[in-house]
């Protein structure tokens, strides 16, 4: 089992959904945070406003998968979020040691789906 942490731009996040949705992976938490890299200080337009500074907004995407399903996120993401810009984003891949669906006490991979 993998956590896999992506984070993308702000308005790449239907298109990422969509890719996710092809690769059958259908479980995901996304938060809005605020973060910069390499592109420190250059102006970004979001929702029409100009924005320029050290923090820029961005979205987190966590996606818990069984091994089978890394890859298909992976080229997911990818797919849906690549522009070929600074600042498209990153992507992270972690072991998860145990994942327990709550409503069932399942764990492990049956847990995951």
């Amino acid at each position: 089992m993998k956590l896999i942490i992506a984070i993308i731009q702000p308005h790449r996040l239907e298109q990422v959904k969509e890719q996710l949705y092809k690769a059958e992976v259908n479980l995901i938490t996304v938060n809005e945070v605020l973060g910069h890299g390499r592109q420190k200080g250059v102006t970004e337009v979001y929702r029409g406003f100009k924005e320029t500074g050290n923090l820029l907004r961005k979205v987190r995407l966590e996606i818990a998968v069984n091994d089978n399903f890394v890859e298909p996120t992976i080229k997911a993401i990818i797919n849906g979020a690549q522009t070929g810009e600074m600042g498209d984003g990153k992507i992270f891949v972690v072991p998860l040691e145990e994942c327990i669906r709550i409503r069932t006490a399942e764990t492990g991979s049956d847990a995951i789906g």
